[in-house]
C-alpha cells in the first residue's frame, strides 16, 4: 500500500496537536500519560513531536482522555491552525480552558 504524501495542512495540525498534548501533559512524565492511555511511550513521542502527524483517532481519544481534554475541544484548537494560526503563535490553552 502506498501512502501518499502530507499536505502541508495535514503536517502543520499534526505539530499543533503534538504541541497542545505536551502542553497539557505538563509536569505529568510521558511514560505515566503513555501508560495510562494504553499507548507505548514511542506513539506518544512521536505524535508529541509531529513526526506522526495524522495519529489514529482511537489512540488521541485515549490521550485526550488520561489528559482531561474533551475531543471537541481538541478538534476546535487545532482547528485554528487550517485559518493561518500556527503552534507558535497560537497561544495555547492550558487544559482547563481546554476542557469545557
Amino acid at each position: 500500500m502506498v501512502r501518499l504524501p502530507l499536505t502541508p495542512a495535514e503536517v502543520a495540525r499534526g505539530q499543533h496537536l503534538g504541541a497542545l498534548l505536551r502542553r497539557a501533559r505538563g509536569e505529568r512524565s510521558m511514560l505515566e500519560v503513555a501508560l495510562a492511555a494504553r499507548v507505548s511511550p514511542e506513539t506518544l513521542r512521536k505524535i508529541e513531536s509531529g513526526r506522526v502527524a495524522t495519529p489514529a483517532f482511537p489512540t488521541i481519544a485515549a490521550i485526550a482522555d488520561v489528559l482531561g481534554l474533551s475531543l471537541d475541544a481538541v478538534w476546535a484548537e487545532i482547528s485554528r491552525c487550517d485559518h493561518g494560526v500556527g503552534p507558535a503563535d497560537a497561544g495555547l490553552r492550558a487544559p482547563e480552558q481546554l476542557s469545557a
